[in-house]
């Protein structure tokens, strides 16, 4: 009875663990299992696409797959959509085709080129050049001052610059006046008391050089006039191969730079840095280069001096052409120009402060063609006695020569040898000492600016406002033709003809062209002027090129 027990009990647990086994799941099937995957592989997608949904603007053309593809001619985001240059092509022969819109729109910095400026925002900042260039190499300076905070432009303009096809695009900007060089001009500029100072003398009736830093000279004095009558805080006195680099504000912006400025402060140096250029077909430097030499005033006396010889690269100054700078001035009582580096006052002593990051990138030599446009706009003689009396600098002087007399291969190994940085491990170790430096900042401003069409919508809207003007000329003319073309009228008792004109059009059209008096400045004591000075050489003190009683014997080498 008990081993039939045991038996019983024995199979009565394989009948359990039987049951046991026999109670779990079949396992799935593969339909479910291709189910659970395509779940998974389809929730990513689905996330990213309503991300997608979420980010999109309602916009098909991403920046990206532009820059891609190419071919896309849409309106960029931030622009004005009632363009002139909507519908039709403008083409000028006074502007090169850098200027016009690419297909890669990557910066809307601003919205419309207008860029408005509230009449009280501070501190108002003008800019005043004296500029014979065209819209290509106008445009690009002017607008990227613009970004940056500068609200006026004072443009002095000769030459191309004067001409009826870039003169009407300047004009239409807001903010800028443009300031023809005519004989009315000249007779006030004649009346000058610049004429009668010592600190300028040495410079008079000179060519080339020194002819243009005279009428600098004369058109900041006249500036000075027109920024008081503005409303304007400062005036800077600018070239446009030069750009302002504000670095060290708390953004990336002149107006906060000179907002940060003590009261106290007259005047603001921005030593200046050169462009280092790598290759020797640039055509368009502020969007091509971005490698500089700093200023001595930013490095450290044992790195200049260390590694001048390397720096100078055989060149007989360790920059170019000058190397002392700009400088912006607070516009008060008895503002004079001081040359066309610094200002000064006639009742003072003005008080300045030199920035330790900021800067004026001068882009100096930077195409190939600028040897030949020194020789070709300078009729000196091309002997070194000559060209003294001509060039300021002695690598001007020597550019000149070359330009005058060596062949175009002599001429391109000559720019190769001193002006193009080819030296790659040259270059690495001076940066590494911080002689050399990469400045990206403007470049990625005036590519933008050109990529939102900024140049090319100005360029519209000068040219139809130029069509207009033309248009409203033919209608006076054919109304002057007819015999009521003298129309009389009273006013206070007296008959006054009317009478239309050019330049009444262009007066009217230009805000009433009303003529900038001088003021009469009180008389002080002379100081010798500031002119364009290289950097101190190779065992000299570093005071001794600003020393005032040695600037004559500096200039002439």
């Amino acid at each position: 009875r008990l081993i039939c027990s045991d038996w019983a009990f024995i199979a009565l647990g394989v009948s359990a663990m039987a049951g046991f086994y026999g109670s779990r799941p079949a396992p799935p099937p593969p339909a479910l299992t291709s189910r659970i995957l395509y779940l998974l592989t389809a929730l990513p997608l689905c996330l990213a696409a309503f991300a997608f949904v979420l980010q999109w603007r309602g916009e098909w053309d991403d920046p990206v797959s532009i820059s891609r593809w190419g071919g896309d001619n849409s309106k960029f985001p931030g622009t004005a959509t009632n363009s002139p240059m909507n519908g039709h092509s403008v083409t000028s022969s006074d502007c090169a085709d850098q200027l016009y819109r690419s297909s890669t729109p990557v910066f809307p910095y601003h919205t419309g080129w207008q860029y408005f400026v509230p009449n009280d925002s501070h501190p108002k900042i003008c800019i005043t050049t004296s500029t014979s260039g065209g819209l290509e190499e106008i445009l690009p300076w002017l607008f990227y001052h613009r970004v940056i905070g500068v609200t006026h432009f004072f443009l002095f303009v000769e030459g191309r610059a004067a001409s009826t096809n870039v003169s009407a695009v300047l004009e239409s900007i807001p903010g800028v006046k443009v300031v023809y060089h005519t004989k009315e001009l000249e007779e006030k500029q004649a009346k000058s008391r610049i004429w009668n100072e010592t600190w300028l003398s040495s410079f008079f009736f000179r060519p080339c050089n020194y002819e243009l830093f005279v009428k600098q000279s004369l058109n900041m004095e006249m500036a000075i006039v027109m920024a008081r009558e503005a409303g304007i805080d400062w005036i800077i006195h600018l070239d446009t191969d030069e750009l302002l680099h504000p670095a060290g504000a708390r953004e990336y912006s002149l107006r906060r730079l000179l907002l940060d400025v003590a009261d106290d402060v007259d005047m603001v140096v921005f030593p200046n840095y050169e462009s280092a250029i790598e290759r020797d077909d640039i055509k368009d430097p502020f969007s091509e280069v971005s490698m500089f030499k700093k200023n001595y005033d930013h490095v450290t006396k044992e790195t200049y001096f260390g590694l001048y010889r390397e720096a100078t690269r055989g060149n007989p100054n360790y920059f170019l052409t000058y190397g002392n700078g700009k400088s912006a001035a607070r516009i008060q009582d008895h503002l004079r120009p001081n040359g066309a580096h610094r200002w000064n006052n006639y009742m003072k002593t003005p008080k300045e402060i030199k920035l330790e990051e900021a800067a004026v990138l001068h882009y100096t030599y930077t195409r190939f063609s600028d040897l030949t446009s020194r020789r070709d706009r300078c009729g000196c003689k091309p002997t070194k006695e000559d060209v003294k009396r001509c060039f300021m600098l002695e690598f001007d002087r020597a550019a000149f020569i070359i330009a005058s007399t060596a062949t175009e291969e002599e001429m391109h190994n000559w720019y190769l040898d001193r002006v193009v940085w080819t030296d790659r491990e040259l270059n690495l170790k001076l940066m590494r000492k911080g002689l050399l430096t990469r400045i990206y900042t403007p470049m990625v401003i005036v590519e933008g600016l050109r990529e939102a069409g900024v140049f090319s919508d100005a360029i519209a809207a000068g040219h139809a406002l130029l069509e207009k003007s033309h248009s409203q000329e033919a209608f006076l003319s054919s109304v002057s033709r007819s015999p009521e073309n003298n129309i009389s009228t009273t006013n206070s008792g007296t008959n006054v003809t009317l009478t239309r004109s050019k330049q009444d059009l262009i007066n009217t059209t230009t805000a009433g062209g009303a003529a900038v008096s001088r003021r009469l400045l009180e008389d002080s004591q002379s100081i010798l002027a500031m002119p364009p000075m290289s950097s101190p050489h190779l065992g000299f003190p570093m005071n001794f090129w600003i020393s005032l009683p040695k600037l004559s014997n500096l200039i002439a080498g």
